[in-house]
């Protein structure tokens, strides 16, 4: 087994081992992941922190041994930059940007150098959502993971990531996480809203603010009206969203 960390600002993870092919999710600085399988441009990668699978140019990551991969598992320091755009010092003293919520913990395995703003450890509930402010008009991009471009399941994962949570990469497996709630006054700002398809298929997730408010993602990352049937826009006046469960993760 041989194993990777991201030592870029962002990069695509795609479906299939060629540049045109679908992005199923992108690495941010810091990410570290299972190198599967090896071809002559790409390697198929497992992410460490949700089990995403997908494929990688091979330029755009770094080998770690084993032991620092252990390392990372089993660090404690959890540490995310807390800037819509920070910068690394690499060992050749050059600047490179990075996104919010990049693992800058592991700066040391990359001989890189950061002194900019994080979010450190596990923090509560009620910091959710003023993370999650942080990428309000983000717009929309499947697999994308950063204020630049970002879905609605890797909106709700990012957030809570740099709070020091863990949640699985699509809506549906999140969906599989914490406590059911039966009623929308049980639930408090930070839960995760689910919402689903004509043919019951989870397909969307949005964190709950106070005062029957959401923010998710939907052309950008917005807050809406959130009621027992689901998101009302009231730009549109419409529902564009139909409530499935509401879950307590922490």
């Amino acid at each position: 087994m041989q194993y990777g960390i991201c030592h870029l600002s962002i990069v695509s993870v795609r479906i299939q081992a060629n540049d045109s092919s679908e992005m199923v999710t992108q690495l941010l600085y810091g990410d570290h992941f299972k190198v599967l399988e090896e071809r002559k441009y790409y390697s198929r990668i497992r992410v460490a922190h949700d089990k995403c699978e997908g494929w990688l140019q091979k330029q755009q990551f770094t080998y770690i041994e084993e032991e620092a991969y252990n390392l990372i598992e089993n660090k404690k320091e959890l540490k995310h930059s807390c800037e819509l755009v920070s910068f690394i010092e690499t060992d050749d003293s050059i600047l490179l940007p990075i996104m919010l919520g990049s693992a800058i913990a592991h700066c040391p395995i990359l001989s890189h150098t950061f002194d900019g703003g994080y979010f450190d450890g596990k923090r509560e509930k009620q910091s959710m959502v003023q993370t999650a402010l942080l990428y309000l008009n983000a717009p929309f991009l499947y697999g994308g993971k950063s204020p630049f471009g970002i879905d609605a399941s890797a909106f709700s994962q990012m957030v809570y990531k740099i709070n020091g949570h863990q949640l699985l990469r699509s809506a549906a497996q999140q969906a599989t996480q914490g406590q059911a709630l039966s009623f929308i006054e049980e639930s408090e700002a930070g839960d995760l809203a689910f919402f689903d398809n004509s043919d019951g298929e989870i397909v969307h997730v949005g964190i709950i603010m106070e005062n029957n408010y959401i923010i998710h993602v939907d052309g950008k990352v917005r807050i809406d009206r959130l009621d027992h049937t689901g998101i009302f826009n009231t730009q549109t006046s419409r529902y564009t969203y139909q409530l499935r469960v509401i879950k307590q993760i922490i």
